[in-house]
């Protein structure tokens, strides 16, 4: 009993889990005004990730480095904070033509946890330092721990031993005051208050954590030259939308006839940021390889080398 009278003293003191007595009979209004009400909690979200933008440019100025030097991006969470991070990874590479290792989520209980729970598996903190020590954790790593209320064990636990082993660390909460910021070298703190249904965290919590992670992904990729302006030039394209809009990025940035643009293509094996530079500087595929490669991938960087 100690145990959970523990448990529940912490669950009380959280602002996520807070009871809201003003909703407790939505069951009985009209669906409309439950929708009204659900939709304007969801409008107060934004407005809590913006009070925390400076933290969030900060860890990605960090993992932006980390990452220019070879480093991967880690999302380590549980139950939804988990899939949140698993769901930002994996659309990393179609996105920007990331390798699949660059960016990995973690979920505790592995894979399967995605569509069933695990039960005691976020309860871990050894099984999070299990989880990293298979990933080969070095230094130019970040790992990233993701808890609503911000006491997770596997996500405090993959912090703590990201640490050990000198990697970066960002700690993201919905919560003031919690143990997840405090181990983690960045800290990041979105304050959604209650929720519409008392502790159900896939709601405004789960919203800010996903816009937090769009940002912490969209904006690093930006800072390592994955895209040329707001064009995504290192798109993968895996079928035939994506083939039609690589074709369609490249008419975008270099005004292009469609048949130029397909010479283009076809002499760099599809490769969009590589098509652009031929176009743009005049170049012939492998050329623009070769700039690309000594530019690190940052298509302006390899533009002013053309025009030098």
């Amino acid at each position: 009993m100690t145990a959970y009278a523990d448990l529940r003293a912490q669950l009380d003191a959280l602002t996520t889990e807070a009871f809201r007595p003003e909703l407790a009979e939505i069951d009985r209004l009209p669906t409309l005004e439950i929708a009204r009400l659900m939709n304007a909690e969801d409008a107060t979200v934004p407005a809590a990730v913006a009070a925390r933008l400076e933290q969030i440019a900060a860890a990605v100025d960090a993992i932006a480095e980390r990452m220019a030097r070879g480093g991967r991006l880690v999302y380590a969470g549980a139950g939804t904070a988990g899939r949140l991070g698993v769901l930002d990874a994996s659309e990393c590479p179609p996105t920007f033509n990331t390798d699949p290792a660059q960016v990995v989520g973690l979920i505790a209980g592995g894979p399967g946890a995605m569509v069933k729970a695990v039960e005691g598996a976020e309860d871990s903190a050894e099984l999070a330092a299990e989880d990293l020590t298979a990933l080969a954790l070095n230094c130019d790593d970040t790992v990233v721990g993701i808890s609503a209320s911000g006491r997770t064990p596997y996500a405090i636990g993959a912090v703590e031993f990201a640490r050990t082993r000198g990697a970066l660390t960002v700690g993201l909460s919905c919560n003031a005051g919690s143990a997840l910021a405090a181990a983690a070298e960045h800290g990041i703190e979105v304050v959604v208050g209650p929720e519409l249904l008392t502790g159900s965290t896939r709601l405004k919590a789960g919203t800010a954590q996903k816009l937090v992670l769009n940002l912490i992904s969209t904006v690093t990729m930006i800072r390592l030259g994955k895209t040329y302006g707001n064009l995504m030039v290192d798109v993968r394209a895996t079928n035939e939308k994506l083939r039609a809009r690589s074709r369609r990025i490249v008419a975008l940035a270099t005004g292009a006839p469609d048949a130029e643009i397909e010479a283009a293509l076809t002499a760099t094996g599809g490769e969009v940021k590589h098509a652009i530079l031929v176009l743009l500087g005049g170049v012939d595929g492998p050329t623009a390889a070769r700039l690309l490669t000594a530019a690190h991938g940052h298509l302006r960087e390899a533009l002013a080398a053309v025009a030098h």
